[in-house]
């Protein structure tokens, strides 16, 4: 009997109700059985935190147990992303914050004898020094040519172009290779430009996401509101200008559909030859006002289609009637009857190639506007910020 009470081990609570282990043998207290510690949970930045810089490290630690499960939302919705380490101690945030954004912390941690509480909290993100407005050239429903390109014209300048051009997105319903191009900022603003390899494919459907509210711009400047469109390439039609013909040649979904007597800039003054290359239809004028003080003068004229920036348009000129299909004498436009024009005018939309030929002066960045299609595709490329 007495063998047996020496290994009979009984517990007895005491007086502040912490249990403690005894021995018959002469009742002598063992170490006590204490609760475990509670688990510490660290917020990087703190809760409750205001004038948070949206690009510090956002993580949540613990000690004296370990991160079930956490969630990191923004005031607009949206959980941040993030990574947990395998042993459970420690989160830490992967996407980007917003500029003047409220976050909040949900989730659960466990202590180590399993018992969990939950994870609350929240900071607040400092506000931008600027906000930068972005628009779209194509709008939604609208249908372009084959030559359009998708810019996206900003009213101040981006620093961060990398950043901006990760949060922009292009699927279309044929296969398309194209890349993203910054171009030289203009009017004080940034500006990039979209563009396939090569022309867009006929009746291609277009879509286009810019993800770019609360984006960082670099500065202090961040992106106003998200952009999209959605659009449809049209019919493929070129127009083919060999300045040497003096003809003008529309060709449309592989057929000719159009052959005009035209008249081009004037061969023997270089600063009226109508440029070579690639050039882009982007207005149509049904009267357009010319005016040079140059050449000394003040017209209006009838069916005027806008090839680029530098003055060339596609329009009705009864005065030089005599010389198209047989010289060129224009001050650099290209010039058709009245009723050939008008039948032009009719057919164009905004993103139509016009392919001028045959001259010794080429377009380029200086002739402004669209003039993408004048820079070769493996320079195109170096263009993007992503390269």
């Amino acid at each position: 009997m007495r063998r047996l009470l020496l290994v009979l081990a009984v517990l007895i609570v005491g007086a502040g109700g912490i249990l403690f282990a005894t021995t018959a043998s002469g009742g002598v207290p063992l170490a006590p059985f204490a609760p475990p510690p509670p688990v510490q949970v660290v917020y990087e930045p703190a809760d409750g935190a205001t004038d948070v810089d949206p690009k510090a490290p956002v993580s949540i630690a613990v000690t004296d147990g370990r991160i079930v499960e956490v969630t990191l939302t923004g005031d607009k919705g949206g959980e941040i992303e993030g990574t947990l380490s395998p042993d459970g101690l420690r989160w830490e945030a992967q996407g980007p914050l917003r500029y003047g954004a409220t976050y909040t912390w949900s989730g659960t941690v466990e202590d180590t004898a399993g018992t969990r509480s939950p994870l609350q909290g929240s900071f607040t993100t400092k506000k931008p020094t600027k906000v930068v407005r972005g628009t779209l050239n194509i709008g939604d429903g609208r249908t372009v040519g084959i030559a359009a390109p998708i810019r996206i014209q900003f009213n101040a300048h981006v620093a961060d172009k990398a950043a901006v051009e990760r949060a922009l997105k292009v699927t279309t319903s044929k296969p398309v290779e194209g890349s993203w191009g910054w171009l030289p900022d203009e009017g004080g603003g940034s500006r990039v430009d979209f563009r396939p390899k090569e022309y867009w494919p006929a009746y291609t459907e277009v879509r286009v996401e810019a993800n770019l509210e609360g984006v960082d711009y670099g500065g202090g400047a961040v992106g106003a509101a998200n952009l999209t469109s959605s659009f449809t390439i049209g019919r493929a039609q070129i127009v083919k200008a060999d300045v040497n013909s003096y003809r003008m040649i529309v060709i449309r979904d592989g057929k000719q559909v159009m052959d005009f007597p035209a008249s081009y800039g004037l061969d023997s003054d270089p600063e009226r030859n109508t440029r070579s290359g690639i050039h882009v239809v982007s207005e149509k004028f049904t009267d357009k006002r010319m005016v040079s003080e140059r050449y000394d003068y003040d017209v209006v004229v009838k069916w005027a289609v806008r090839i680029s920036n530098n003055g060339e348009f596609i329009h009705a000129n009864p005065d030089s009637l005599a010389a198209q299909g047989s010289s060129n004498v224009t001050h650099g436009c290209v010039n058709l009857s009245v009723e050939n024009a008008k039948t032009y005018y009719d057919s164009a939309l905004y993103g139509d190639p016009v392919e001028v030929t045959g001259t010794p002066i080429q377009l380029g960045p200086r002739d402004g506007d669209i003039w993408d299609w004048t820079v070769p595709w493996s320079q195109w490329k170096t263009m993007s910020a992503l390269n």
